[in-house]
């Protein structure tokens, strides 16, 4: 018997330490977001999907291709579309053709949502910090990061197009 998509392989189930240590990542990270997002919306009316929006169009030049922004977001291009709608009409960011094909759309920021992230990153950066960062060893917080860059190259490694993070600087 296969699952749906590929051959049936024998399942090795997570260990009692394993399980624990994944539905801490799991639950840790929920709340983690669901707190950056709150904080958001109660002090800036933006949400955490709208600030990552404003964040790597600001890392870009202050634009980027529609299909460029929803693979840097890891969301679906109909979600970024909805969502950079809704910004849009509050004059955060604006669409237009793209110059060299006039067939990609292209995600500007404006003055307002330059603003907006500009007022907005502290509270973000101040979270991350609180919820975070500051509660961890800096070790602990480095391996963290190494074990998501693990998972992200096996993730993206058949789609390069993916890869959005920046180089690191030594």
């Amino acid at each position: 018997m296969s699952d749906i998509g590929g051959p049936a392989r024998e399942t090795h189930w997570l260990d009692e330490s394993q399980q624990r240590s994944w539905r801490a990542l799991v639950l840790g990270s929920t709340l983690l977001m669901d707190r950056l997002d709150d904080d958001l919306r109660r002090r800036h009316d933006l949400s955490l999907a709208e600030y990552e929006i404003l964040v790597r169009l600001s890392e870009n030049g202050g634009q980027l291709r529609m299909a460029q922004l929803a693979a840097a977001l890891a969301h679906s291009r109909s979600r970024v579309t909805h969502t950079i709608k809704r910004m849009e009409r509050a004059d955060l960011v604006e669409r237009y053709s793209s110059p060299e094909d006039g067939r990609g759309v292209v995600a500007r920021l404006t003055d307002r949502g330059m603003l907006l992230l500009e007022n907005s990153a502290p509270t973000h950066v101040n979270g991350v910090r609180d919820h975070l960062v500051d509660l961890v060893d800096a070790d602990d917080f480095a391996a963290l990061g190494r074990v998501m860059n693990a998972v992200t190259d096996h993730l993206i490694a058949g789609h390069p197009e993916m890869e959005i993070r920046q180089p690191a600087h030594d």
